[in-house]
Parts: structure tokens; C-alpha cells; sequence
């Protein structure tokens, strides 16, 4: 099971619910502000980086990237915690 990142920048109507309700569906941690994490089995990060724009706005930025390490500090989340 991989783990990924999701961070956002939502622009001009900055409607979030779409989005939020989804990633809650992924079982996601907010990490900081935009950024979010969640684990996915059989995907890549293309894959998920296009799903999520059909929840976005066409005028928001997504990234979504399949992390291997990463370090923190001072979040609001944390990766460690997903099952």
C-alpha cells in the first residue's frame, strides 16, 4: 500500500466540500493547511491527481505524489497514524 500526498490550491471560488468529502472518503489526514495524506493500493499518482480534478474548480491547482520518506514538524496530522 503506497502513501500519497495531496496538496491544493484553490482559487477564486474556493469551494472546498467537493474535495473534503472525498478525501474523507480516502480515510485522509490533513497535514497542514492544503496538504493532505492518504494510503492507496493499485493506483499511481496520475491516476489520482485526475480523479481529483473532477472535485476541483477549473481554475485550482492539485499535486498528488507517491511519497517514500518524509520527515516533519509542527503539523496538524500525522502519516504514521493511516492504516
Amino acid at each position: 500500500m503506497a502513501l500519497y500526498f495531496l496538496e491544493y490550491d484553490l482559487r477564486k471560488q474556493r469551494n472546498y466540500k467537493a474535495l473534503y468529502d472525498k478525501l474523507a472518503e480516502f480515510d485522509a489526514v490533513r497535514i497542514l493547511e492544503s496538504l493532505w495524506c492518504f494510503k492507496r493500493e493499485q493506483t499511481n499518482a496520475k491516476g489520482l491527481c485526475q480523479y481529483f480534478t473532477q472535485f476541483l474548480d477549473g481554475d485550482d491547482g492539485i499535486i498528488v505524489s507517491e511519497v517514500v520518506d518524509w520527515a516533519s514538524w509542527n503539523v496538524q496530522g500525522d502519516p504514521n497514524s493511516l492504516k
